[in-house]
């Protein structure tokens, strides 16, 4: 059986018995394939679908019904006569290329093949199973708007368009993966986004050649300017409001099918020391408490080096009560104090990986006992010092006040603590400069990683650390490219 071809297009052939054979030999006598023949008058009907994906009680009453009870048909106008007279869709679309009818079938819409006609109509018949829209667990808000995203392409695009009423918001529709033929939508401003972005975006991802997507995770690894980084460097979220915030100052947002965290670029590390909440509470709380995260920050990733530094190198500057009861909590332990931070680190860090994959409840039991009575008893057994626990558990406490960023920092905490146990605050120093240099040669998408701070940009700053008034925020950030400067006059 062959196609016929139009501009190298593969299409239906006019005969109808030629195009069931075809839907036949492509799907492979797949089971879960139903072709519904039927006859009204002088003309052959077939609806195609797959069970579970495709509505069968509307295909029944609104499809196979209408057309056994309409008489009226002509041989030259049988699709026109489908659209208007007999179908009660909403959506019906009109499709001749054979690979796309077969990509309509797989994504659970129902097929309709007259009798003669080189075209099928595709029916919004699918049916999807989501749960229900809720506040997403990564982040929760006190004051505004509560809703997520969901696992659903076309409900999340609706929860953005929900916000952005306007007819310059644009989608460009996109498909990765071989077998799992993700759909992927990319939207953003007209007038606002920098149209380079968008394009540079929309050609790495049509050069994505992959098996399947599963979720968000994987597209944003191909939108990495640096594939061998650890730290983060695409934009993410679970909450329309904050999206649709991101898209009015100029960025992208990528909304993967299957995936309720949406993605967003430019990025810059300032994002993450943000949060929702911070635009719906007063500017001076707000203020102190982002001062509060990048304290926390700092308590993350320094802590543990700085007490392991001081420990073995500059024991001179602890004040000698201090002094003497560190001696007395270390005194005949079996490890160095190098070793008992690593054991310790890598205690908590066994303990947070089991309350994760373990049964809810049963994981916060294994919380309490991991923490208090293990923690306790291995202080009580002369293995570990009371310092070292409480300097870990200060740490891994501070390390989620910024939970996007955590696996990120839990890395870098290591590393600054080898650096202290080598060179003490000098290793420390020369790390810290060390990822601050690191941190400036980061580029995503013409935005600079520690923008606003290097390189400094004023107008930004009312954003940074200290929250000025919404009424003062007249344009838009300048710390990664956008048309439009103004947003407020």
């Amino acid at each position: 059986m062959q196609y016929s071809k139009t501009k190298n297009m593969k299409c239906l052939l006019g005969k109808y018995e030629n195009n069931i054979n075809l839907i036949k030999e492509h799907f492979d006598k797949r089971e879960d394939l139903i072709i519904r023949e039927i006859k009204s008058g002088n003309y052959n009907f077939a609806i195609v679908y797959l069970i579970g994906l495709t509505d069968t009680e509307n295909i029944g009453r609104l499809v196979i019904s209408p057309i056994l009870q309409y008489k009226d048909f002509t041989s030259n106008k049988i699709l026109k006569t489908l659209k208007e007279s007999v179908l009660a869709f909403s959506e019906i679309d009109e499709e001749s290329d054979f690979d796309n009818i077969c990509k309509e079938i797989l994504s659970g819409k129902a097929i309709v093949i007259a009798h003669n006609c080189k075209s099928a109509l595709i029916l919004q018949a699918d049916k999807h199973k989501e749960r229900a829209i809720a506040e997403p667990p990564t982040n929760a808000v006190i004051k505004g708007p509560r809703n997520g995203f969901v696992e659903n392409l076309k409900t999340n695009l609706t929860s953005i368009k929900n916000i952005l009423r306007t007819k310059d918001l644009k989608t460009i529709n996109l498909t990765v993966g071989k077998y799992t033929q993700t759909s992927i939508a990319i939207l953003y401003i007209k007038g606002i986004a920098e149209q380079k972005i968008v394009k540079e975006i929309k050609k790495r991802i049509e050069a994505i050649d992959i098996d399947g997507v599963i979720d968000s995770f994987y597209i944003s690894q191909f939108l990495e300017n640096y594939k061998y980084s650890i730290f983060k460097q695409v934009g993410s979220s679970e909450k329309p409001d904050i999206v649709c915030a991101k898209m009015l100052e100029g960025r992208v947002a990528i909304v993967i099918d299957g995936s309720p965290i949406v993605l967003t670029l430019p990025f810059i590390l300032l994002e993450d020391l943000q949060s929702s909440n911070d635009y719906y509470n007063d500017r001076t709380n707000v203020s102190f408490v982002r001062i509060l995260r990048l304290i926390s920050l700092l308590i993350t990733i320094l802590l543990p080096g700085m007490y392991i530094a001081i420990e073995l190198h500059h024991y001179k500057t602890i004040p000698l009560k201090y002094l003497i009861t560190i001696i007395n909590t270390t005194q005949g332990l079996p490890l160095t104090p190098f070793l008992e931070m690593v054991f310790v680190l890598i205690l908590f860090e066994i303990l947070y990986e089991a309350s994760l994959r373990m049964p809810r409840y049963l994981g916060q039991a294994m919380s309490i006992v991991g923490a208090l009575i293990l923690g306790d008893t291995a202080v009580k057994a002369g293995i570990v010092s009371p310092p070292s626990v409480m300097i870990v558990a200060l740490s891994s406490i501070t390390i989620y006040v910024i939970p996007d960023q955590a696996p990120q920092f839990s890395i870098t905490r290591i590393l600054f603590l080898l650096a202290g146990a080598m060179q003490g605050f000098y290793g420390i120093i020369l790390g810290f400069l060390f990822l601050i240099i690191y941190f400036n040669d980061f580029d995503s998408y013409g935005a600079p990683y520690l923008a606003p701070l290097t390189p400094y940009i004023k107008n930004d700053m009312k954003d940074f650390l200290f929250k000025s008034n919404l009424t003062s925020m007249k344009t838009r950030p300048m710390s990664f490219k956008n048309k439009n400067r103004i947003r407020q006059r």
